[in-house]
């Protein structure tokens, strides 16, 4: 036997950009970012609840295109798609991206532009990373959770045989551009939903942050301005600091530390048929690990204590009637969750849970006998 064996190192740079008003024609930012020289040919997908709630949003980005036409080129109108689940379980939305990519002749050199959340920027992204061998890929996301977390990461998939994600790439956007403005008009679940993110990645890498969010609980449930800019800024940075620093950015080992609380999470969102949206289930996921990990003796119960009570006062409700759910054979339905957690990457089950406020661990093993009581302790807690 010979081979021939070589290293491929590739340097992708994962840029965040903090701006309001992005298609205001005096805002620079946009065209800087996707050209220097032009026109560069850019097709634009928008989700449409954010268009009813934005009237004018399309003629907007329109205007923006045809301003710097020196540089830019929009290809057609903004193009309109679903937003939500709805979308992530519509694989026939990445062939309409397809086709339009092949109508308007937008190569690698040009740009899929989206525009809403996390969920269509996953769909987008997947479309992009497949058209053509991956086309640059902008997402300018529109909703606390986006701009947080999902949209600035590296991922980009679909549902499908009633998995989570089972169908993905892992692609780094061109460019991320976060605009706050973007949030006025979401409802105020959605404005909460992002909050989860941050206490997520607070618990496993930032104690600071932790400390930080506790002492901003009344502003960020009273949406005040400020305090979500600084959330969603650190919890954005602190996702890019662990994906390129991490060692791991595209899940290659079995462990995915920022999946804190999601094995649970993604169980839950099945469960409900979705009427528990991503941050819902993730707030209960992390609840339910955080007491495992205390019942377990990993955890202080003081510090327990203080991420519970953070949870709840962020607005977050704590159990859901689909954690009782049981099998044919009477064995909760949940526990299932482990092993299509551990199936998505392969090898050996990975579990993040916490052994102190900022320091997150891995373990390989999840007994079910801590996790009923963690369920039942949960359901206490919530007086049901």
């Amino acid at each position: 036997m010979s081979v021939i064996e070589r290293f491929i190192q590739v340097g992708w740079p994962l840029r965040v950009f903090f701006t309001e008003n992005v298609f205001a024609p005096d805002n620079l930012l946009l065209r800087d970012v996707l050209a220097d020289t032009g026109p560069r040919k850019a097709l634009v997908c928008l989700e449409d609840s954010l268009a009813q709630a934005l009237p004018g949003l399309d003629r907007q980005i329109e205007n923006y295109f045809s301003v710097h036409a020196e540089r830019l080129r929009l290809v057609r109108p903004p193009l309109f798609f679903c937003g939500g689940e709805r979308a992530k379980n519509s694989p026939g939305l990445v062939t309409d991206l397809h086709a339009q990519v092949q109508r308007h002749h937008v190569d690698r050199h040009s740009y899929l532009i989206a525009v809403g959340g996390g969920a269509l920027l996953d769909v987008a992204g997947f479309a992009a990373a497949t058209a053509h061998r991956g086309l640059r890929h902008v997402r300018i996301p529109t909703t606390t959770l986006s701009q947080a977390d999902s949209g600035v990461g590296v991922k980009n998939g679909l549902n499908a045989f009633g998995q989570k994600n089972f169908v993905g790439t892992f692609a780094p956007p061109f460019a991320v551009i976060n605009d706050f403005n973007f949030l006025g008009p979401l409802a105020p679940r959605d404005k909460r939903a992002g909050y989860v993110e941050a206490v997520k990645v607070a618990c496993i890498r930032d104690a600071n942050f932790f400390a930080e969010l506790e002492r901003d609980a009344g502003k960020l449930t009273a949406f005040e301005p400020a305090a979500m800019k600084r959330l969603i800024r650190r919890c954005a940075e602190l996702h890019l600091d662990h994906i390129a620093t991490g060692g791991d950015p595209f899940e290659t080992d079995s462990a995915r530390p920022l999946d804190f609380g999601h094995w649970s999470a993604h169980k839950l969102e099945q469960l409900s048929k979705f009427r528990i949206s991503h941050g819902e289930a993730v707030a209960i996921g992390i609840a339910l690990d955080v007491i495992y990990s205390r019942e377990i003796g990993l955890l202080d119960p003081s510090a327990a204590a203080r991420i519970l009570d953070l949870l709840e006062k962020l607005g977050f409700t704590l159990f859901a009637e689909e954690l009782l759910n049981a099998d044919n054979a009477n064995l909760p339905t949940l526990l299932s969750g482990l092993e299509e957690f551990r199936e998505h990457l392969g090898g050996e089950l990975t579990i993040t849970l916490l052994s102190a406020i900022g320091t997150g661990i891995e373990v390989h093993e999840m007994k079910p006998a801590a996790i009923a009581a963690a369920v039942a302790e949960l359901r206490a807690r919530a007086g049901k």
